[in-house]
């Protein structure tokens, strides 16, 4: 997995009827774009994620 700050990921839900959750890449912490990444969610909290298989990249300015 590669990314940008300004992407986002998306966690898809693991159970039916649990939502996706989006969160902005705000720094990249591995080489190359690669993992960790130290992300924002919607509501302003921070955490330093490595993503696993449910997790894709919206690249930034994709819908």
């Amino acid at each position: 997995m590669r990314a940008n700050v300004g992407d986002q990921l998306v966690t898809h839900g693991r159970i039916v009827g649990q939502q996706d959750r989006i969160a902005e890449i705000v720094e990249v912490l591995g080489p190359e774009g690669t993992p960790p990444y130290r992300v924002r969610f919607a509501d302003g909290r921070e955490t330093v994620m490595s993503p696993g298989p449910d997790t894709v990249v919206r690249r930034q300015g994709h819908a």
